[in-house]
C-alpha cells in the first residue's frame, strides 16, 4: 500500500469543502479528465461519482463509490478505473497548528493492477499520488480564509522569482475647461446638431 503525506496550510475544514465538491474530483485526481454526474448525497456512504479517465479521444467513462465517510477527518474511497481495476483510496486529515496534515492511501484491490508487485506498484502510485496532493493543497489553501503563513501557491511563486505586480495606472492629466465664446451681437447661437434650431423649435 502507498502513503503520501502533505501539510497544507488550511484547515481540515477547508480540505474537506474541496473533497466534498464532487465537480472539484478531476481538478486534484490525476488521471480524472472530466465529471459526469455526482450524486445530491455526496460524499456521504454510498454516493457515486461518474467520471472519465485517460486522455481524450481516448477516454473510459467509470466511476468512484464512498465506502466510508467521517468529516473533516476520514474519507474512503473505492475508485474504478477499468480496464486497469479498482483501487481503495483513503484519505485521512488531521489539524496541525493553524495547517493540517493530509494522508493519502492506495492500494489496488481488483483487476490486472493487484497482479503488479507491490513494490512496483508504490512506486507508481507514490508518484501520483504526489502531485494528486500538490493539486488538492493548491484548492484547499486557496479557496481557504486568509490565514498566517504563505500557500503552497505562494512559496511556489517566491522561489522561481515570479511576482504579481500591479502597478498603478497614473491618473489622467487635468483638463482646463474651455470657456464658451461669446455671440457677436446680433448672430445667431450655435447649436449642436442634436439640437433643434430656433426655427425649428415649436412655439
Amino acid at each position: 500500500m502507498s502513503r503520501n503525506v502533505r501539510v497544507l496550510k488550511c484547515s481540515p475544514e477547508d480540505v474537506f469543502r474541496v473533497l466534498g465538491d464532487g465537480w472539484l474530483y478531476p481538478s486534484w485526481v490525476v488521471g480524472a479528465s472530466r465529471m459526469r454526474e455526482v450524486d445530491e448525497s455526496w460524499p456521504s456512504a454510498g454516493a457515486r461519482l461518474h467520471h472519465s479517465v485517460g486522455v481524450w479521444p481516448a477516454l473510459i467513462d467509470d466511476s468512484t463509490v464512498v465506502e466510508a465517510c467521517d468529516p473533516p477527518r476520514r474519507i474512503v474511497m473505492k475508485a474504478r478505473g477499468w480496464p486497469l481495476g479498482e483501487a481503495r483510496v483513503t484519505i485521512d486529515v488531521k489539524q496541525r497548528g493553524d495547517g493540517s496534515v493530509v494522508r493519502i492511501q492506495e492500494e489496488a484491490v481488483a483487476g490486472p493492477a493487484t497482479s503488479v508487485p507491490a513494490p512496483v506498484m508504490d512506486v507508481l502510485l507514490r508518484w501520483r499520488n504526489a502531485e494528486t496532493l500538490h493539486r488538492l493543497a493548491y484548492l484547499a489553501e486557496g479557496t481557504a480564509a486568509a490565514r498566517a503563513g504563505a500557500t503552497t501557491a505562494q512559496r511556489e511563486m517566491d522561489d522561481s522569482g515570479e511576482k504579481m505586480h500591479i502597478e498603478a495606472a497614473e491618473p489622467p492629466a487635468a483638463v482646463k475647461p474651455k470657456t464658451p465664446a461669446r455671440p457677436k451681437k446680433g448672430a445667431a447661437p450655435k447649436t449642436t446638431d442634436d439640437e433643434p434650431r430656433p426655427d425649428e423649435m415649436v412655439p
